[in-house]
């Protein structure tokens, strides 16, 4: 392997790019984006990219109904089927990518060519391949690009950071990020109530007939996405590598079985293991349960635990008593809308987001080693599974 490209990806988080900036924004001039892929999660953004004063003049959708949706919520957009029409729009600052994840790569590239700001949804990339591809085609330009993990832009969070950097945990030998929902269930593959164009869905993935639950449910298959793993995963791995300054991983093991959702190819219960230079970290998932509904991430340290949540952060010093309370919490949700504002304003001042393509390929490689795992069956070292 080219040691500079893999160093490229294991140094990345240290990279320093260099922005040229564009002509002057006013004070009150609004940033004009498209949104490619106009489903539940892009028309979310749209909306609170819209809160944030920003203006929807495109979108781009190959599913009729999403497309509808999406230019009901923006009037005056102009629709499309094929994302590149979109790019070609000259009127376009950026653009939203909220599309499956065999898509996200592509996508990024030809806005990238089109010179235009990209907000990229999680999880950046559908390989380790991909990542090191994304991030070489971004540091060639002068783009920003914002990869759509809002835990680096959330304020609890951010303030839990800075209290484990200040050592009250004492040396955290293990982790355990958790993501508890009772939402499994058979996959529905009756047909779709709408057009669809499913050549522009598959892009390069592998061709086949159309089975509608495919498109409903693409997150359950792997040649459109990395599953559960790289949905969840990629939030929560990133925060144990961010807290803990432990990257890259060395290795992972995973096991895991479809135990409700027929049709499905990924697990909805899971449990992958990774093994970090000065820590181990246990990642679960069980889509059939809600008990701790939702996700959580527990650090353990010799000094001292923290529980961090959708609710905020608690931590307890040692010896932890039976049902302690916690001697430092604090409660906050996680917003999406100050990740967004993060990226208009590094659009206006061409400075560094809080998630650039290094981080988003950071979060996702330990997901994508355990999914590599699952597949072969075996411990796999993160030195060997870099092309």
């Amino acid at each position: 392997m080219d040691l500079d490209r893999r160093e490229l990806l294991v140094s990345a988080l240290a990279a320093a790019p260099l922005f040229v900036p564009r002509s002057a924004w006013g004070a009150n001039d609004r940033l004009s984006y498209g949104l490619i892929g106009a489903g539940g999660r892009g028309r979310y953004l749209q909306e609170n990219f819209q809160k944030l004063g920003a203006q929807c003049v495109a979108v781009a959708e190959v599913y009729e109904p999403n497309l509808q949706a999406g230019l009901k919520a923006t009037p005056d957009a102009k629709g499309y089927v094929d994302y590149h029409d979109l790019l070609a729009n000259p009127g376009l600052d950026a653009v939203v990518v909220a599309s499956p994840d065999h898509q996200h790569c592509p996508m990024l590239l030809a806005a990238l060519d089109a010179k235009k700001d990209v907000y990229l949804e999680k999880p950046m990339s559908h390989s380790l391949a991909e990542s090191q591809r994304m991030i070489q085609a971004v540091r060639r330009t002068s783009q920003v690009v914002q990869i759509g993990m809002q835990r680096r832009s959330a304020p609890s969070v951010i303030k839990a950071k800075e209290i484990v950097d200040s050592g009250i945990l004492g040396k955290i030998t293990l982790v355990k990020p958790m993501w508890n929902w009772n939402v499994s269930q058979p996959l529905n593959n009756s047909p779709l109530p709408g057009k669809l164009d499913w050549k522009r869905f598959l892009g390069a993935a592998p061709d086949r007939d159309l089975e509608p639950m495919r498109f409903r449910y693409w997150r359950y298959f792997w040649d459109y996405s990395g599953g559960n793993m790289t949905d969840q995963g990629t939030h929560l791995m990133d925060v144990v590598q961010w807290f803990t300054n432990q990257y890259p991983v060395r290795s992972a093991v995973c096991f895991g079985q479809k135990a409700k959702n027929t049709g499905s190819e990924v697990p909805d219960v899971f449990c992958a293991v990774f093994e970090y230079e000065k820590l181990m970290a246990t990642w679960t998932l069980n889509y059939c349960n809600s008990y701790e509904n939702d996700w959580s991430i527990q650090f353990q340290g010799d000094e001292g635990t923290m529980i961090i949540n959708n609710e905020g952060f608690r931590i307890w010093k040692e010896p932890v008593p039976r049902n302690p309370d916690p001697v430092q919490k604090m409660a906050a949700p996680i917003p999406i809308e100050t990740h967004i504002q993060n990226f208009l304003d590094c659009v206006r001042s061409r400075k560094e987001p809080n998630a650039p393509v290094e981080v988003g390929a950071s979060a996702v490689s330990a997901p994508h080693l355990a999914n590599l795992a699952f597949h072969q069956q075996r411990q796999v070292e993160y030195s060997s599974a870099i092309p």
